[in-house]
């Protein structure tokens, strides 16, 4: 039988608990999963990368079968064909997300026919989290506590009182 290996793939900056439900879900439906952290090295991200990549294999270290990587300036099919991955995963907050995802479909498919893509949808109190999101309640001092895992919110929370 063969191994079904997922990707769930973002720039996580920062973690929220919808990323953490996704990771969680997806994890039960794949022998492995891998969440790959994406970013541009050219762009400035709120949380350095290091950091990123530590709070997932912190939050991620209970769940047996998942592993973190980390890819730069590559495109997500590259990654999958290394990993000898058979399922693109992505989450869904709604219609707007599938129009933005259906796009990255379109190309994966045609780069990667053997790659297939699974959407889960994110659970109704995860609706709106966005990463985005959390990044202006912090710019504003506001509470983002209920947003993010809260090993994410005492980091956050250190860094804007220095």
């Amino acid at each position: 039988m063969t191994r079904k290996i997922g990707l769930f793939t973002g720039s996580f900056d920062p973690v929220t608990l919808g990323h953490m439900d996704i990771i969680e879900r997806a994890s039960q439906l794949f022998d492995q999963l891998f969440v790959g952290v994406f970013y541009n090295r050219h762009k400035n991200g709120l949380v350095p990368i290091d950091q990123r990549v530590e709070w997932l294999e912190q939050l991620t270290e209970r769940l047996g079968n998942v592993e973190v990587l980390v890819s730069t300036e590559e495109l997500v099919v590259e990654v999958a064909r290394r990993h000898q991955v058979t399922h693109l995963v992505r989450g869904l907050r709604g219609s707007q997300d599938l129009e933005y995802e259906a796009s990255f479909d379109f190309y994966n498919r045609n780069l990667a026919p053997e790659l297939d893509t699974v959407y889960l949808l994110a659970k109704p109190d995860y609706k709106y989290v966005s990463s985005s999101g959390v990044r202006e309640l912090l710019a504003f001092k506001a509470d983002f506590s209920a947003y993010v895992p809260a090993l994410v919110q005492k980091e956050l929370e250190r860094k804007s009182d220095q």
